[in-house]
């Protein structure tokens, strides 16, 4: 469904987005069983409490978001929530794709088929060829090419599809890019051509590690398929392919040579079956069939019919099961559904108030673990 957010939706989506634990899936959760952004702020602290939070989550006031309204407007970019019709179309279809983007350049690119090329910071000068060589063809071919921004393949991939469109996902706020040496390419992409940045973060964010991982989501929900050009046995790119084959992403990696330690991650991605790309031929070849706007990807699951808000929470006894059971590993909701005797509709409700006490995790698949210390 698209539609346009009022400027008072766009205020209350944005202080429910930057309001402590309220995570993708809580947030559409929330919107799921309050009715609204709105209700939902006012709702928000009666359901933290009952998840076992000791204070009161902040939640921005009406000034706070009209000001990051304003700072975003001078910066020269765009807040778009998600259902709008800028907002990309596959990242959309992702069960953790952040309600609220913020973009500075052409949006126009987010609706072009995309393909990731992301790898390692420290690359060999084979491997930026490699990855210049993939992004020009992919662009000639008709496809974005999406990347974090940086060091290495990263940048080169993003120099080389500048005339044809590329997506820079960023870890931090619009105004805060990562690393400082990459700032006149990030200027180039959001002002030189049928190319944007994105990000989820707010304004005047830096961005810290745990950020990462979250951009790295961003980068494989926004394509089609993910390229690893070059990856040591520990890095974050490896990461971005776990996360883009948990999407229903095509994984696809550049082999290596078995004594550069760099090409370590590569090669055992494609041992462990992705793709094998020698060029840009191999990537086109590979993703020809697929059709982003039919069967391959799956939609986040439909909306529970949770309890409306007058009826009576779930008790403290349900709670308590449901805790027990949790632990830290990532366990899927159904179970818990099946093993804690209570209902879809009570879990979904209990998932809610334990996420916004800071107790739990969420995980993609439907899946969360217990968060330790604490709420």
């Amino acid at each position: 469904m698209r539609f346009e957010l009022s400027d008072r939706q766009r205020i209350a989506w944005l202080r429910l987005w930057r309001t402590d634990n309220v995570g993708p899936a809580t947030f559409r959760d929330l919107i799921n069983h309050c009715g609204s952004a709105e209700n939902a702020l006012s709702m928000l602290p009666t359901l933290a409490t009952r998840g076992g939070r000791q204070r009161h989550p902040h939640i921005p006031s009406e000034d706070e978001a009209e000001a990051e309204l304003a700072a975003i407007a001078r910066h020269g970019a765009r807040l778009i929530g998600i259902g709008e019709p800028d907002y990309p179309p596959l990242l959309r279809l992702s069960d953790q794709a952040p309600p609220l983007v913020t973009v500075k350049g052409d949006a126009a690119v987010l609706g072009q088929p995309c393909v990731a090329i992301v790898g390692s910071r420290n690359a060999s000068m084979a491997g930026l060829t490699m990855a210049r060589r993939l992004a020009a063809g992919l662009g000639e071919a008709g496809y974005a090419v999406a990347s974090g921004l940086a060091r290495g393949i990263d940048a080169a991939a993003h120099e080389a599809a500048l005339e044809t469109g590329t997506i820079a996902v960023l870890a931090g706020g619009p105004d805060r890019p990562y690393p400082p040496e990459n700032v006149p390419l990030l200027e180039r992409i959001e002002t030189g051509g049928p190319s944007c940045s994105i990000t989820e973060k707010p304004f005047g964010w830096q961005p810290r590690s745990k950020d990462f991982p979250r951009r790295n989501r961003i980068i494989a929900g926004l394509s089609i398929a993910l390229v690893v050009v070059e990856a040591a046995a520990r890095s974050g790119s490896l990461t971005s392919a776990r996360l883009a084959g948990e999407l229903g992403r095509l994984v696809l990696a550049v082999p290596g040579s078995p004594l550069d330690p760099r090409a370590h991650g590569t090669n055992t991605l494609i041992r462990d079956g992705a793709t094998l790309v020698r060029s840009v031929d191999d990537i086109v070849e590979a993703i020809a069939p697929l059709d982003p706007e039919a069967g391959l990807y799956q939609p986040p699951p439909p909306p529970i019919d949770m309890p409306s808000p007058g009826e009576p929470p779930p008790g403290d006894d349900a709670r308590e099961r449901v805790i027990a059971l949790l632990g830290p590993a990532p366990v899927p909701v159904d179970d818990l559904i099946a093993e804690a005797g209570v209902g879809p509709a009570q879990m979904a409700l209990i998932i809610i108030e334990l996420d916004l006490a800071g107790r739990i995790e969420r995980h993609s698949g439907n899946r969360v673990s217990l968060l330790l210390g604490d709420p």
